[in-house]
Order: structure tokens, then sequence, then C-alpha cells
């Protein structure tokens, strides 16, 4: 598959039911996107350009973050997720970025011309995010600020896992952090300011998706679609039965993106893919 041809991107948009991660397609994808991350400039501090698609060009240096780097965020599910956004280009205009890390997946709805406001609260993420937004040249698509989200505003205390960066919290969204960790107050804002207005958002919270998610008006649900990373089984077990209660629809990856029919089609973990939240009676890929 050829990044730079968009070949992959518009395989992805046409075999959306084959996305499930126990699909041989999904298999023989991810191994080839792997060979190809691993041999391209993404490998560089330097921060040289790869054509990424029809994003055009792409600078992300590369980062270290603990045990994981920058270049598992480029990971077929990722890599799912932004021909998602190639897909809905022109029915998407104002999106928000939970839980943003380097800025990887706000700078690319950037590029087609989504107005992204961008949340993460870890001191050294945030400065990395700012420096990926300016030599992307998006910053005037993208606001990013330097806060979590949750159910209101205020400060919470936060939780940098020092070994893998990318799993830092809020304090009681993971039950048992572990290895070195430091621990500081960050400040929240809450969900009915940072959703209002917003017609798609990205959540990848780290176990506190379920606060977020309850804390959004709504009323909101009849404009906002959201694509959700579900933290743990007792997670996807109160998102189903919320959103069954408000009538909302659930399409999940595990399913090939076709509406969840029982608890059992909803992921419990980023091993089974996301969760597409929306009031639509289906997923767009087209």
């Amino acid at each position: 598959m050829n990044l730079a041809e968009n070949n992959l991107f518009e395989a992805l948009q046409t075999t959306s039911a084959l996305h499930a991660r126990t699909s041989p397609l999904y298999k023989l994808l991810d191994a080839c996107c792997l060979d190809f991350i691993k041999n391209s400039a993404f490998t560089s501090a330097d921060g040289e350009p790869v054509p990424f698609g029809p994003f055009g060009n792409l600078m992300m240096p590369y980062q270290k973050m603990g045990a994981i780097d920058s270049l598992d965020l480029f990971g077929l599910d990722e890599l799912i997720l932004f021909s998602f956004y190639h897909a809905n280009k022109d029915r998407y205009k104002t999106t928000v970025d939970i839980g943003a890390n380097l800025g990887l997946h706000s700078i690319l709805m950037a590029k087609l011309g989504f107005a992204v406001t961008s949340y993460e609260p870890d001191d050294r993420h945030f400065d990395w995010l700012k420096g990926r937004l300016e030599v992307n040249g998006v910053t005037g698509n993208v606001t990013p600020v330097k806060a979590a989200v949750s159910d209101t505003n205020g400060q919470a205390e936060f939780i940098r896992v020092e070994g893998n960066t990318t799993g830092s919290h809020l304090a009681g969204a993971k039950s048992n952090p572990y290895g070195d960790l430091t621990k500081y107050m960050v400040e929240v804002k809450a969900a009915s300011d940072v959703f209002k207005g917003a017609e798609f958002a990205k959540i990848d919270a780290e176990g506190h998706e379920t606060v977020i998610l309850k804390a959004i008006p709504a009323d909101y649900w009849q404009a906002l679609d959201a694509i959700v990373e579900v933290g743990t089984p007792e997670n996807a077990v109160e998102i189903y039965e919320y959103f069954s209660g408000l009538g909302v629809n659930l399409f999940s990856q595990k399913k090939g993106w076709q509406k969840a029919d029982g608890l059992e089609d909803i992921p419990t973990s980023y091993k089974e893919g996301s969760l597409f939240i929306s009031s639509k009676s289906r997923m767009f890929w087209g």
C-alpha cells in the first residue's frame, strides 16, 4: 500500500465492514502499514516531510514517550480513523480532539479544513503538540488548550505515567497505575462547554471517557458525532446502557462499524478498536 498515492486511505474507506481487528484484511494491512512507517522519515527527529496521501506532506518528528514512541501513533486503527476524517471532510467543520497527545489527529483534521480545538493536559505533550502544529502550518485551524476534559470546570490531579506517557490520565480514571508516576494538578474543562457547537469529536481520555460522555448535554447529540476509545469492560457497560437510554446509536469497529445490537458488540479496550457514537442511522465512509 502506498500512502503517497492515496491507495491505502481509499482502500480503508471502501472496506469499512472489514475493519474488525480479527479480520484477515486487517491483519494484512496492519503488517503493510507497520513496514511503511518503520521505513519512513517519521523515524527522523529532524521532522522531514512525508507524503501522506490526501493529507499532503506531514511532518511528525520522532519522539520517545517512555516505552512508546511517535511511530506507534500510526497504527492501523489510527489510519482507519484518518480515512474516516477524509471521507467526512465535507460533513464536519467544527471538531474537538480530546487527548490530543502530539497533535497528529488535530493536524490531519486541520489539513482537511476542520476548525479543531485540541485538549492536552500533559505539560510535555502540550509543548510537543504546539511545535508540530507550527511545523505543519496549521496553527490557523487548530486552537490548542492545555487542559483535560471532565464533567466540571476546575482543577484535578493528573498522573503522568513516565514509562508510557500516552497512558497518562486524570486520577481515578485507572484503578491501578504502576511504575514511575508523576502527579500534579491540571486545569479541567467542563464537557458542556467543550462540546458546545461541535459537530465531531475524537475522544481518547484514558479511562475517563464515561465521565465525559455522560456530561455532554443530551441535546448535543442531535448534531454531534464522536469516535471514542473505550478503556475497560466496566466502561463499555456504562456507555452501552447510557446511550441505549438516550436512543443514540453506537457503531462498533469490532462489528465492522455496524450498529451494536447488544453489549457484546461494544469494544472493551483499544485491542478491540473504537466506538462511533451518533444519532445518524449509519456511519458514513464516503
